[in-house]
């Protein structure tokens, strides 16, 4: 099953997975659109995010790293 856009929780996940090194708090969500999209599970429209869905997406992460 494909991740999408409001897969905040699991997509948070996947990038903790695949950026250990990163703090989540300091990406940018240019970055953070780019690395979503390169996801092997991300199948959803890359020009249907939003700022509000990144934000969430970047909340999700930090908890996760936590």
């Amino acid at each position: 099953m494909a991740l999408r856009w409001t897969d905040t929780i699991d997509i948070a996940i996947e990038l903790s997975e695949a950026h250990p090194e990163v703090d989540p708090q300091w990406v940018r969500f240019t970055d953070l659109h780019a690395w979503i999209c390169a996801l092997p599970e991300f199948g959803d429209d890359p020009n249907k995010s939003t700022e509000g869905l990144l934000e969430a997406i970047q909340m999700a992460w930090i908890d996760e790293a936590d």
